[in-house]
């Protein structure tokens, strides 16, 4: 028997993309050229990096809002250092391991203390907001050190470094989710997190994990964001960059429920977000028109989750239905990890 082939969930996005750049070509002739194609990668990159983290976090079932402020922070710890005299590779690592450092409070308070991800990230949002601030007095930090621009402006074999980075973060990723154990454990929980638990699963350093990743990629969209001014900025990060790392990996097929999306489609919905919020610009669209349409689009994301996510249920339960009883299993005691094992395994066939 012939099996059929799955089309993959990403070819839908791919298509929509292909869509409004041809609508938005039409209109401006100027958004095809080859300076503002480039301008639309690089601004996009920041945005891939957000969606990228953002989609660890979703998939274990959690949010992460801390990602805008923590641009900021990386940023301005970046350009601080520099000026205490640490070298531009030094500087780049202290905010790596700054952003890394918000995602493990973060992911630590959610899991040990069991609060709320929505509450824990908010209030990473305000303190990681303020922390530029009350160090600079709400001043600017210029960076000096020349070398400092490669990560923002620099390009390798022609390709601007932003997007070298975005794919060799986004590939290793990839092979994290795909095949390793670590990808199936984060399946596992955003799907079930009790039986995940009982299938003896580390739930707890799943969860840190994914919001250290998260911390981490926000860092990396500061440290680009900063490379590019070449000046470190207290409010960096504070306009749209949260709603687009939502709406870019919710829109890229990454469900807010936990357990389902890929890093391919993130970085689809990135490209998607960027090719929007350029495509305004470009046409002459006034910027306050931008929150209001990419809310449509994390609306309409979140509609087609739902109904997607029902469905699946429904017809979950037919096969249960036409399956009939279930059968008592010998030995009880692999049953949780049989379940676990199954429904991450579901989860990565399908995506």
């Amino acid at each position: 028997m012939v099996r059929r082939r799955r089309v993959p969930e990403e070819l839908g996005i791919t298509v929509v993309i292909l869509l409004v750049g041809a609508v938005i070509g039409l209109l401006s002739p100027r958004f095809l050229s080859l300076d503002n194609l480039q301008l639309l990668l690089l601004n996009g990159t920041v945005i891939a990096f957000l969606a990228l983290g953002q989609a660890f976090v979703l998939l274990t079932g959690g949010i992460d809002l801390s990602t805008g402020s923590v641009i900021a922070l990386t940023g301005m710890t970046a350009a601080l250092a520099m000026r205490a005299g640490l070298p531009w590779w030094a500087a780049a690592l202290v905010a790596l391991a700054v952003g890394a450092l918000v995602g493990f409070i973060n992911g630590s308070l959610v899991h040990h203390l069991k609060l709320p991800p929505f509450i824990v990230t908010f209030a990473a949002f305000g303190y990681a907001a303020s922390i530029p601030l009350i160090l600079t007095g709400a001043n600017s930090v210029n960076v000096t050190d020349p070398m400092f621009a490669f990560i923002g402006r620099g390009s390798l074999f022609g390709i601007p470094m932003p997007v070298v980075l975005v794919a060799l973060a986004a590939l290793v990723f990839y092979v994290v989710l795909r095949h390793t154990a670590t990808g199936v454990h984060i399946y596992a929980v955003g799907g079930n997190a009790e039986t995940a638990r009982l299938a003896g699963i580390p739930s707890g350093r799943v969860t840190v994990l994914v919001y250290v990743l998260s911390g981490v990629c926000a860092a990396m969209g500061g440290l680009i964001t900063t490379s590019r001014l070449m000046v470190g900025y207290p409010s960096a990060g504070s306009g749209n960059e949260l709603f687009y790392s939502i709406a870019a990996a919710v829109v890229g097929g990454v469900s807010l429920f936990g357990g389902i999306g890929s890093v391919q489609g993130a970085l689809l919905g990135a490209i998607l977000i960027a090719t929007v919020s350029n495509g305004m610009n470009v046409v002459g669209v006034e910027s306050y028109w931008q929150p209001l349409v990419i809310g449509v689009i994390i609306l309409a994301g979140v509609t087609i989750d739902t109904y997607r996510r029902r469905m699946s249920l429904t017809e979950l339960l037919r096969r249960k239905l036409r399956a009939g009883p279930p059968v008592t299993p010998t030995a009880d005691r692999s049953a949780p990890a049989v379940a676990a094992g199954s429904s991450a395994a579901t989860a990565r066939r399908e995506h």
